[in-house]
C-alpha cells in the first residue's frame, strides 16, 4: 500500500492511494488527528517527551488532551521542524540523562506516525512519499533519508512541497499554474506546467505518468509536468505569533515568553474568523492580568514593519524571472493555487487578490492537497530531479577581508551531470604542504534567509543581496584536506585541477589532479550527498 506524509511545522497530513477508486484519500489516525471545522483530518505537530531514554513520546492529539502543552514544560515542543538541519542549534534541554536534538524529535515523530499507520492499516507500508519544503538545505533532506532507513518500506521518496499541491489539486485543463504554500515554518512558490511536451529543458523536474507507464496496454500518451520555478524562504506562521508577541510587549509594559507567544497564535488564528480578537492573561508573579486586543488592520501593519509582503514580492518576483528565460509571463498563468494555514489570513488572501485575477485563484484545498498530491508520483509517474541551490567552494575576499563564496555549480542544474566542472588552485604560501577546500551548499540571495535563536525561540532574519545562507558540506577536521602536495606548493602558478559533478544518486563528488607532476591524487570521490 501506497502512503504519503507532509509532516508540516503546525500539522500534519497523512493520505493512502486507494486502488480500488484509484484515488487518494486522508488518514485519520483517532490518536494523533484532530478534525476542526471543515478542515480535513490533521495531525498536531506537537510532541509530548515522556520517557527520553526509551523514545517514548506523546504526539499530536494526545498532546493536547492530556493539557500538556504547557509552553513553559520542557518535554513540551512544538515547531521543531524548523530547527532540523539548522547552523544554529540552541538551547534544548537534557532529558532522562539523554541529549534532545531537533533531529531526534523530528525522529520521534515520524517514527510514531509510521507505527500508527502499521497497527491502523493493517497492512504492508510498502511505497512512501515524503514532502520537503523548496527552500530546504540538503541537511533538511539528508536527514529525513536517513531517517527513513529504519522503517523497512520497500520505496521511499522525497518531493517537493508545491510540486505535489500542483498535483493534489484537481484542476482539469489547467495548464500553467502558480503554487503558493505558506504554512507555520515556511513560504513556497513554484510554477508547474502541467500536461508539457516531452521535451525536457534545462532545469525541469519531470514526472511522467499514464498510458504504458502504469502498465497498461494502450498507447495513450504520457503526460508530463514540469517545474518551471521556484522559489522559498523561512518565513512562517510561528514567526507571526513572535512578531505579535512583540507587539504587546512594547505597548502594554510586559515581558515576552512562552504564555505570551501562546496567545498571539490564538489571536492570529481567531483573526481568519472575524475581525477583531481578544484574549485575557493573568501574570502569576506579579499578580496582574492583561488584556490583549487585536485587529485585521493591525495585524497588517505587523506584518508590513516585519517585511512580509516585501519579501512574498521579491520571492514572487524571482519566479518571474526564471519564467521570463522560458518565454513565460504572469499572463500564461491558467491558476493560483493557494497551500498552508497561513495563507488563510485575510491580509494574505489579500495580497493574493492584489496580484492575480479572482478567478484564477482556488483556495478550497489549502490543507491537503500537497498530501493528496505527494501520491501522484505512485500511480505511475517517474521524478527527474534538478539541483534547487548552488553549490560553491569558500575563499578569502582579500577587498572585504573576509571569507566569501564563489558559485562552481548553479541552482537549475539537471542531474546526474554528463560534464564536469573544473577549477584550478594554486599555493598561497611558500612550501605549503597541503590544500584544503571548504564546500557548501548556498541559499538564494534573493531574500535569503538565516536561522537563529531568540532565547528558546527558533527566529530567521532577512540577509542582504550580497550575502548567501550557506551550509558548509565538509568542514569538518579530516574533511577539508583534498591534496598532499609533493614537492610542497610555491605561490605563483596553478598546481591543481579540481573536477566536480553531481551523479545519478545525487552524490557530489570530485577528482583532483596535481598539474605539476601530472598525476592523480583523488579519482570520483564523494564529498556529500545531496539528498
Amino acid at each position: 500500500m501506497s502512503y504519503a506524509i507532509d509532516f508540516g511545522t503546525t500539522n500534519t497530513v497523512i493520505t493512502r492511494w486507494n486502488r480500488a477508486t484509484q484515488q487518494g484519500e486522508i488518514v485519520a489516525l483517532p490518536p494523533f488527528s484532530q478534525i476542526l471545522g471543515n478542515n480535513p483530518a490533521l495531525i498536531p505537530s506537537l510532541l509530548y517527551v515522556e520517557k527520553a531514554n526509551q523514545g517514548q513520546v506523546l504526539l499530536g492529539k494526545q498532546v493536547l488532551n492530556q493539557g500538556r502543552d504547557n509552553p513553559l514544560d520542557s518535554r513540551f515542543f512544538r515547531n521543531f521542524k524548523r530547527g532540523i538541519g539548522a547552523p544554529v542549534q540552541g538551547f534544548l534541554p537534557e532529558l532522562d540523562g539523554c541529549a534532545v536534538s531537533f533531529e531526534k524529535l523530528g525522529q520521534w515523530y515520524l517514527q510514531r506516525l509510521i507505527d500508527g499507520i502499521a497497527k491502523q492499516e493493517a497492512t504492508d507500508l510498502t511505497a512512501l512519499v515524503l514532502t520537503v519544503p523548496v527552500d530546504s538545505f540538503e541537511s533538511y533532506r539528508y536527514w529525513l533519508s536517513q531517517t527513513c532507513q529504519d522503517w523497512g518500506i520497500e520505496e521511499i521518496r522525497l518531493l517537493d512541497e508545491p510540486t505535489a499541491a500542483a498535483l493534489g489539486y484537481d484542476l482539469g485543463d489547467a495548464n500553467q499554474v502558480l503554487v503558493l504554500d505558506f504554512g507555520g515554518g515556511t513560504v513556497d512558490f513554484s510554477w508547474v506546467q502541467l500536461d508539457a511536451n516531452q521535451t525536457q529543458s534545462k532545469g525541469g523536474f519531470l514526472l511522467k505518468w499514464g498510458g504504458r507507464l502504469r502498465g497498461n496496454s494502450g498507447d495513450s500518451k504520457p503526460k508530463l509536468a514540469k517545474v518551471i520555478a521556484k522559489a522559498g524562504a523561512n518565513l512562517g506562521g510561528s514567526d507571526i505569533d513572535h512578531w505579535i508577541g512583540e507587539y504587546f510587549v512594547k505597548t502594554q509594559g510586559i515581558k515576552i515568553s512562552a504564555v505570551v507567544k501562546r496567545l498571539a497564535e490564538r489571536l492570529k488564528i481567531a483573526l481568519s474568523r472575524q475581525p477583531q480578537a481578544e484574549e485575557v492573561y493573568f501574570d502569576d508573579q506579579t499578580f496582574e492580568s492583561y488584556q490583549f486586543s487585536l485587529n485585521r488592520e493591525q495585524l497588517a501593519q505587523i506584518l508590513t514593519q516585519h517585511q512580509v509582503f516585501a519579501r512574498l514580492e521579491a520571492l514572487l518576483a524571482q519566479v518571474w524571472q526564471t519564467a521570463q528565460l522560458q518565454g513565460l509571463t504572469p499572463q500564461n498563468l491558467d491558476a493560483v493555487l493557494v497551500v498552508g494555514g497561513t495563507s488563510q489570513l485575510p491580509m494574505i488572501q489579500d495580497w493574493i487578490e492584489s496580484q492575480f485575477p479572482k478567478t484564477k485563484i482556488h483556495n478550497h484545498q489549502p490543507f491537503a492537497a500537497i498530501a493528496l498530491g505527494a501520491l501522484q508520483l505512485y500511480s505511475g509517474k517517474t521524478v527527474q530531479d534538478y539541483l534547487y541551490h548552488s553549490y560553491g567552494v569558500r575563499y578569502w575576499n582579500r577587498r572585504k577581508n573576509r571569507h566569501n563564496w564563489h558559485p562552481i555549480i548553479k541552482s537549475g542544474q539537471p542531474y546526474p551531470m554528463t560534464e564536469a566542472i573544473a577549477i584550478t588552485l594554486g599555493a598561497s604560501l611558500e612550501n605549503q604542504p597541503s590544500i584544503e577546500l571548504i564546500i557548501g551548499e548556498l541559499g538564494s540571495t534573493a531574500g535569503a534567509t538565516e536561522v537563529y535563536f531568540d532565547g528558546n525561540q527558533l527566529m530567521t532574519r532577512v540577509l542582504s543581496h550580497e550575502e548567501f545562507a550557506v551550509h558548509p558540506l565538509n568542514d569538518r577536521d579530516g574533511a577539508r584536506q583534498i591534496a598532499q602536495l609533493s614537492p610542497p606548493g610555491k605561490p605563483g602558478g596553478d598546481r591543481l585541477k579540481v573536477e566536480f559533478w553531481v551523479d545519478e544518486n545525487r552524490y557530489l563528488r570530485l577528482s583532483v589532479e596535481d598539474l605539476l607532476q601530472q598525476t592523480p591524487l583523488l579519482t570520483n570521490q564523494v564529498v556529500a550527498q545531496l539528498h
